[in-house]
């Protein structure tokens, strides 16, 4: 199936830029992706290689090892240095060594030549794939919660009610984070300690219990009577926008 698929879908036409010094097999390699729907760019040295991706603009690089001019295990480190820009590495070493440095120099994949076209059309599409699901999750977790006069800033590491800042310990913190992520589900108790905790809870589950009541005195209107925070018996809690009781 075609990436065009993809574009169908609403997502941006994606530009992939070739650092490859073999016109011939470049050149290939760009009437291939062209096929499945990408806008593609070719430079056949480092230099140029280096400095049209300074400009901007490209979701993945196809990157030669053995390039005239700088390097590919040098542009693959200064395009890490500068982002988070896909990079699979086209080379013609088949060593052991050779992959597992391009991989540590962040490399996100690694094609051997000669290759067969359609299996890296098949990496090219896996790399954007999750490149697009890496990017939808960071930005989900750096995306700002809001429920009625409660603020959660994620990037700022801080809460506000009704436009004020409030002191919040970082297990309070996560709590009110994972309820404001998951509105109207009920939360398991074992659930929120492990994910409140990462793992690292050796503590009495009452713990849970003291947490939750600090919780409330700080975004609860009447924390005897909380609109938010509503206890769920037998369960855990769940995080509501108001109007419930609890």
């Amino acid at each position: 199936m075609s990436d065009v698929s993809v574009l169908e879908k609403g997502q941006a036409l994606k530009k992939i830029l070739i650092i490859e010094d073999e016109r011939p097999l470049a050149e290939a390699v760009q009437f291939s992706l062209e096929k499945e729907g990408y806008e593609v760019d070719i430079a056949l040295d480092g230099e140029r290689g280096w400095e049209m991706f300074s400009g901007g603009g490209y979701d993945l690089i196809l990157l030669d090892l053995m390039l005239p001019g700088i390097e590919g295990m040098e542009i693959c480190r200064r395009i890490r240095g500068s982002g988070s820009t896909p990079v699979i590495m086209l080379t013609a070493k088949d060593s052991d060594v050779d992959k597992i440095l391009g991989l540590e120099m962040g490399a996100d994949d690694y094609v051997t030549k000669p290759f067969n076209m359609r299996e890296l059309v098949a990496r090219v599409r896996a790399v954007l794939r999750r490149a697009i699901l890496e990017g939808e999750v960071a930005d989900s977790k750096n995306r700002r919660l809001e429920v009625g006069e409660i603020v959660l800033d994620p990037e700022r590491h801080e809460v506000t009610v009704c436009g004020e800042v409030v002191d919040m310990p970082l297990m309070e913190y996560r709590l009110l984070e994972l309820f404001m992520r998951n509105p109207g589900k009920a939360l398991g108790r074992e659930y929120l300690l492990n994910k409140a905790w990462e793992g690292d809870f050796y503590g009495q589950t009452k713990t849970l219990d003291v947490h939750i009541r600090r919780l409330r005195e700080k975004i609860e209107k009447d924390p005897a009577n909380p609109q938010h925070i509503i206890t769920v018996r037998g369960v855990g809690y769940r995080f509501e926008a108001g109007g419930s009781k609890g």
